[in-house]
């Protein structure tokens, strides 16, 4: 999963980077809420976690201006030393999905995170052969049927399809794709993504007539669009 964490504290960043980095998350950290603010509009993250107390944009203006700038809001984790009653409660009106008071323990924090991040999950119920349309999906054999028939995929163009579908009409970024399925946001990879999905749209003939199809967000990432 990839994670956004903004603390304006480097000790405090670089104690949940090393939870979250021995849970095999992603994680990108930012200093201040402003600079939240502009990586949630220019990247796709599972979750963010946030300190109350920051410069330029505190916690609780970032949860206000998420509700509202962002279609597709990430699960957010409050994290903060403020424990009154009345700030919980503002908090989680603000939009906040849990709160964790500082200090915690390693083991309490990653097991609140891996809840968060498997209740975000479970929102979409995991099947293991999934209908969509004219397509059905089996991740049990990682295999694609296209109007009753088979179409052969790579394993990575079937991460990368089954990825789109879970996601459809969610604009997910470059960066976002590439290390959920190649592990890495290297630039040298660029092609290797856009030759993936040329690939996909390719085998799949996704178009209109057929229901879906997937969009370029040109200078962020990609697409697909349910049409039917």
């Amino acid at each position: 999963m990839r994670v956004a964490l903004a603390d304006d504290h480097q000790d405090v960043l670089d104690f949940m980077t090393s939870i979250l980095e021995e849970m095999e998350h992603i994680v990108v950290t930012f200093p201040d809420g402003e600079r939240l603010s502009q990586g949630l509009m220019r990247d796709t993250f599972d979750l963010v976690i946030l300190d109350w107390n920051m410069p330029k944009k505190d916690g609780l203006a970032v949860l206000n201006w998420m509700q509202e700038a962002i279609k597709e809001a990430p699960p957010v984790i409050m994290m903060t030393s403020r424990t009154a009653k009345n700030d919980i409660t503002a908090a989680l009106n603000a939009g906040a999905d849990d709160y964790i008071t500082k200090p915690e323990d390693r083991n309490v924090i990653s097991a609140r995170i891996s809840a968060m991040l498997r209740r975000s999950a479970n929102s979409g119920s995991f099947e293991t052969k999934a209908v969509y349309g004219k397509y059905t999906l089996d991740r049990i054999e990682h295999k694609v049927m296209y109007d009753d028939k088979e179409v052969t995929l790579t394993a990575k163009e079937f991460e990368l399809i089954d990825l789109l579908f879970r996601n459809r009409d969610r604009t997910m970024s470059r960066d976002y794709i590439m290390e959920t399925i190649w592990r890495t946001n290297a630039a040298l990879t660029t092609r290797t993504l856009d030759m993936h999905i040329s690939r996909v749209r390719s085998k799949l003939n996704l178009k209109p007539e057929n229901g879906f199809r997937i969009f370029t967000v040109f200078g962020y990432g990609y697409r697909l669009e349910t049409l039917n």
